[in-house]
């Protein structure tokens, strides 16, 4: 392969910025208000962005500084904006987290949220927990993880003992989030998921406009974590430092990592674990999916057997996604992700290890320059990944099969399932019938019957 070239400048990203992984995950905890201590622009950029793919409205405060406040300093914006927001919204929580501009000027947000309870503080006032969050210093899963961390920090105490699970799932899709819900019923298991944006991005028409919709983790819930059984982490290239260490070495609540459980390996994976630690087998239902996955597999391997693909989104997803397409026969020639988290390549490596499939490049902190140059040299079949990838597909009349995160040209992304034997059902029927849509659009003559 080329040598890529040497510059400076990114074309058309494959990431987004820290505070819109925080919002979201903010967005996922009952009762509370995403706030981004900056300018406005950015809680607007990050609003719009977040409503094209889940197709709910969502508020984003914003203490709106300006170009006096960046000589200055924002601490009135920031505390004038919190006064508004627990006057209009009334929250149980405040999520406060900072952007490019409030982190460049050097604002003490601790030292100001101190300052704020002092002064306007009271016993019915809303809980306030803070992240810093410089989009110029990572992606928005940084921004996620980050931000599930310090509510855990900062909200979970002591607690006595108790029966529930801690689920610290990801950044996954509101789909995945109710599957997961149900996985945890089915085996019995009391779980706390944080976070759960399952309804407040994801919920029912309604004929009046709530301010703040229902749905998330429930605050007590959170400050119980400490008193859990056990905490398990979804995903292989996690930060050292996460939620569930700081469970793990705070509370002594013991911590399993697992991958995303996408594709036949990882979920089974997953499901032994979860067998392990509620002490029951694997519930009958689901073993029955896994039966109907191998035999769709057999009946439709043919069709994508030896396609090569091209994989790119958020690390922990492109890692399931590659361990899922070896499983099935596709070969992921090419891995990406704009993030840079050192774990991409050893976890694909570990993903695929004993199936039928070489070592993919696996390219970490790129744009969509450098993965349509490379996917060229290649030679693909395939594009797996989000919206962002439509333009590359199109220029090269590539299938692109869409999942993660953003999805804004199709109905329904915020929807799709990933995880476990079902996703793994939807994914393979979807890559399957794009493969022969695609040989059917591309023939001649075309066909009707297979």
């Amino acid at each position: 392969m080329s040598k890529m070239p040497s510059y400076t400048a990114t074309t058309n990203a494959c990431k987004l910025c820290k505070p819109l992984g925080a919002s979201i995950a903010f967005r996922g905890i009952e009762s509370c208000v995403p706030f981004l201590h900056g300018s406005q622009g950015c809680a607007t950029y990050m609003r719009r962005y977040i409503i094209s793919h889940f197709n709910e409205p969502i508020d984003i405060a914003s203490s709106s500084l300006g170009e006096k406040n960046a000589i200055y300093g924002g601490g009135p914006n920031l505390k004038l904006g919190l006064k508004n927001v627990t006057t209009k919204y009334a929250p149980k929580l405040i999520g406060v987290a900072t952007t490019c501009l409030t982190e460049t000027i050097g604002d003490d947000v601790p030292m100001l949220l101190a300052e704020y309870h002092k002064e306007f503080g009271g016993p019915e006032s809303p809980l306030v927990v803070h992240v810093s969050t410089p989009s110029y210093s990572g992606t928005h899963m940084e921004g996620f993880h980050i931000a599930v961390k310090a509510v855990i920090e900062q909200l979970a105490g002591e607690a006595e003992a108790n029966d529930t699970l801690n689920l610290l799932s990801g950044f996954v899709s509101t789909a995945d989030i109710r599957y997961l819900r149900e996985v945890m019923d089915d085996f019995g298991i009391t779980a706390t998921i944080l976070p759960d944006y399952s309804d407040t991005l994801d919920g029912p028409a309604l004929n009046d406009y709530p301010l703040i919709p229902e749905g998330g983790t429930p605050l007590a819930a959170i400050k119980q974590m400490g008193g859990a059984i056990a905490t398990v982490e979804l995903g292989a290239t996690l930060p050292t430092e996460t939620g569930g260490t700081v469970l793990q070495r705070a509370h002594g609540v013991k911590l399993h990592r697992t991958g995303m459980p996408i594709g036949i390996r990882a979920t089974d994976d997953f499901f032994d674990l979860l067998a392990e630690l509620s002490g029951k087998k694997i519930p009958k239902r689901h073993v029955a999916a896994r039966g109907r996955l191998v035999d769709s597999m057999v009946d439709g391997h043919k069709y994508i057997f030896g396609k090569r693909a091209v994989v790119y989104g958020e690390e922990d997803l492109v890692v399931g996604l590659a361990g899922f397409l070896a499983e099935i026969g596709v070969k992921p020639v090419l891995c990406a992700s704009g993030g840079k988290s050192g774990k991409m390549a050893a976890s694909i490596a570990a993903a695929i290890d004993g199936l039928d499939c070489d070592l993919p490049v696996v390219k970490e902190d790129v744009d969509f320059f450098d993965i349509e140059t490379m996917a060229k040299e290649l030679g693909v079949d395939l594009v797996i990944g989000h919206s962002k990838g439509y333009t590359f597909a199109r220029k090269e009349n590539l299938p692109l099969i869409r999942v993660g995160f953003p999805i804004h040209d199709r109905v329904g992304g915020q929807r799709i399932l990933h995880l476990g034997y079902h996703g793994a059902q939807a994914l393979f029927d979807l890559i399957a019938n794009t493969v022969i849509d695609q040989k059917q659009t591309d023939s001649p003559v075309g066909y009707s019957y297979m």
